[in-house]
């Protein structure tokens, strides 16, 4: 049996809504033992948040938080009451690190701040995935991905030059960058702890995570003045450069043009003579100047076959090119993720077989897996009492009925 990574590592999880259950996932699907802290008094947004599995009602059947909480155990404890915070600070002293995305105070209400815990497990590591980060005047502000997103500026460069800013569809950051930063800075936090014998705080702004994906615009203002703006899906760069109709109902091939090659690739697939002695289209800065009439020419060789068979014969000529997939060809069709075995089919004991994300990339030795569909809210309340903290079968009982574990 391969070693999992992070084998005997414990994650205390006071976590919700997106950034913090996916990178406390990120660490389960490598082997950290993860506990999901929750309530029912104040119950995580996404057990109740489209899409919910159809045909069932409840706190458990949306798959949305199904997908981004595999993996982990979870206990419910309310809070509010002294003997809660006292079996959380229990499960702490038994852990390595604790993860939150909650507004600075929460856990400062609870007892919990990082000085409160290094009185007694000085070694832990603590990391906060704020808002705006524990300093600065803003420190307290709260908020959601899409309202990061778009305090970043990337909703400022994202829709179409004449409409407003629009959103990128879902809580991008949350899955594409803030997450990935905190676990990143988790697993430095363990190698320093591993030399030193020392925990640290740490402090991330998903704010600044965010802002970390605007590089190139904060570039362009630094060198040359120039505000990045929204573009639709043009760029001053490259042309071609957009999505194209195909074939079928709302059937789409993104074509991206950038290089001198790349375009006489693109000419040479098409077979449009217009393309080749056109001198409207001999340079990029003439394509760019002329990119309307070059679009709709574009488009009217797309129309003519299906996505897949435009993405084929542009990639094979050497020019990028890729269909704009949705979730069915993305679970269905897609030879490359099904070769991959990025999907995992589980048991969840009330939705019954699910599809989650796998780990999203592999490690040669220990690849990472999924070892559990996310836990019904306080599915493993005996297991981290009895088997974790070593609580009597008699107190346990007595804090169910207590309300300890609503």
């Amino acid at each position: 049996m391969k070693k999992s990574p992070l084998e005997g590592i414990r994650v205390v999880s006071f976590v919700w809504q997106a950034a913090g259950p996916l990178a406390s996932r990120m660490l389960a699907h490598h082997g950290a033992e993860v506990i999901l802290v929750e309530s029912s008094t104040r119950i995580s947004g996404l057990r109740i948040t489209q899409p919910i599995t159809m045909g069932k009602t409840g706190r458990n059947a949306s798959g949305y938080f199904n997908n981004i909480n595999t993996g982990m155990l979870g206990i419910s404890l309310n809070m509010a009451l002294p003997k809660a915070r006292e079996i959380a600070r229990q499960l702490i002293a038994k852990s390595d690190v604790v993860i939150n995305n909650f507004s600075k105070h929460a856990m400062q209400s609870w007892g919990l701040a990082y000085e409160d815990i290094i009185e007694f497990k000085p070694d832990i590591i603590m990391a906060c995935l704020t808002v705006m980060g524990h300093s600065g005047p803003r420190s307290n502000v709260s908020g959601h991905g899409p309202s990061i997103q778009a305090a970043s500026g990337l909703n400022h460069m994202t829709g179409f030059p004449h409409r407003p800013p629009v959103g990128l569809g879902t809580a991008y950051v949350d899955f594409g960058v803030n997450c990935y930063h905190a676990a990143t800075a988790i697993l430095s936090a363990l190698h320093y702890r591993n030399r030193t014998g020392k925990g640290q705080f740490i402090d991330m702004s998903q704010y600044e995570s965010t802002i970390s994906t605007t590089a190139v615009a904060i570039l362009d203002y630094t060198a040359n003045g120039r505000v990045w703006t929204r573009q639709g899906n043009r760029s001053s760069c490259a042309a071609p450069h957009g999505v194209f109709r195909c074939q079928g109902d709302d059937r789409w091939c993104a074509i991206a043009v950038f290089t001198d090659e790349e375009w006489q690739a693109l000419r040479r697939v098409m077979g449009d003579e217009r393309l080749a002695c056109d001198e409207h289209f001999a340079s990029l800065p003439d394509r760019l100047e002329n990119v309307e009439e070059l679009e709709k020419l574009v488009e009217a060789w797309t129309q003519e076959r299906p996505a897949e068979e435009a993405m084929r014969l542009l990639q094979e000529a050497g020019v990028p090119a890729g269909v704009v997939q949705n979730s069915e060809d993305l679970l269905t069709r897609d030879p490359q993720m099904n070769a991959r075995g990025h999907y995992w089919t589980l048991e969840h004991p009330e939705m019954g077989q699910v599809i989650c994300d796998g780990p999203a990339f592999r490690l040669s030795k220990t690849p990472g897996e999924v070892a559990r569909p996310s836990p019904l809210l306080g599915q493993y309340n005996e297991y981290v009492c009895r088997q974790v903290l070593g609580m009597s079968e008699e107190e346990t009982a007595q804090c169910a009925a207590a309300g300890v574990f609503d």
